[in-house]
C-alpha cells in the first residue's frame, strides 16, 4: 500500500491509533474490517456512544477519532467542540451521511480536522487517517467544492485585494497550491507532479506558514481572492 511509505508523520509516530464512534455496531465493525490490512493503524475500539468514546480516549492514547454521523445536529457540533478541548492531540475525522454546508462550516469551526462524505472509498478513508495522523487537515474533494461554492456566493469578497505574501511562494509551492485549491486530493497532486504525498503535505504546510493562514478552508479562500485559480 502506497500510504505506508508516503504518509510517515512528522512527529515520528510508527503507529496511528484510531478510535471509532458509530451508533450501529455492525457499521463500526465494517469500518474496522476495512482498516484491518493497514498494519500501521491500530483500532482502539468501536464505540457506540459518546460517553463510551470519552472514556476510551481518557484511558488510551489516540491520534485520530473517526466520528460517523448520520443526521448531524447541534449536539454533534458540541461533542466535536468538547473532544477538541479535552483531547487536542486526537484529531477529529468526520464521516457524514450527507453534505450539508451549514454543518460542514460549524464542524470545522468546532475543531474537526477532516471530513469525508458517504460516497468515500477505503483508499480515501486511509488517506484521511494518515493525513490527520501526520498533523494535517483533510477534506474530500466534494467537501472542498462545497466550500468553494459557498465562498463564491459571499458578497463580502474583495476581489481587488492582492496579497504580496504570495510572492514568497516557490514555483513548486504555487503548483501545489493551485491544484489543491482546484479540489485535487493530495494523492492526485502527487501523481500529477511526480512527488510523494508526504512532499505535497510539506508544501501545503509551508504555504500556510508563509501566507499566515491556519486552515485549508482559508487556503482555498486565499486562492480565490488572489486569482491563483480560475473559476467559471
Amino acid at each position: 500500500m502506497y500510504f505506508r511509505f508516503l504518509f510517515k508523520n512528522k512527529s515520528g509516530l510508527q503507529m496511528i491509533y484510531v478510535a471509532i464512534l458509530d451508533e450501529h455496531p455492525v457499521v463500526c465493525d465494517a469500518i474496522k474490517a476495512l482498516l484491518h490490512d493497514a498494519d500501521d493503524i491500530t483500532i482502539r475500539g468501536c464505540n457506540t456512544t459518546f460517553i463510551e468514546l470519552i472514556n476510551k480516549l481518557a484511558e488510551e492514547q489516540t491520534h485520530v477519532v473517526l466520528l460517523v454521523l448520520y443526521q448531524p445536529d447541534e449536539n454533534d457540533i458540541e461533542n466535536i467542540r468538547l473532544l477538541n478541548q479535552r483531547f487536542p492531540k486526537a484529531k477529529i475525522l468526520v464521516l457524514s451521511m450527507f453534505k450539508h454546508e451549514r454543518f460542514i462550516f460549524k464542524m470545522i469551526k468546532a475543531g474537526a480536522k477532516g471530513h469525508v462524505s458517504r460516497d468515500t472509498t477505503r483508499s480515501e478513508i486511509l488517506e484521511a487517517i494518515y493525513t490527520l495522523g501526520n498533523g494535517y487537515e483533510f477534506y474530500a474533494k466534494t467537501i472542498t467544492n462545497i466550500i468553494l461554492s459557498s465562498y463564491l456566493s459571499d458578497d463580502d469578497i474583495d476581489t481587488s485585494e492582492k496579497e504580496i505574501r504570495q510572492k514568497n511562494l516557490s514555483n513548486r509551492e504555487m503548483e501545489v497550491f493551485k491544484l489543491f485549491a482546484e479540489g485535487h486530493s493530495n494523492r492526485e497532486i502527487a501523481e500529477q507532479l511526480f512527488i510523494s504525498v508526504r512532499t505535497v503535505e510539506t508544501h501545503k504546510n509551508n504555504i500556510m506558514k508563509k501566507i499566515n493562514i491556519k486552515t485549508t478552508v482559508d487556503l482555498v479562500k486565499f486562492a480565490i481572492k488572489n486569482n491563483i485559480i480560475e473559476l467559471d
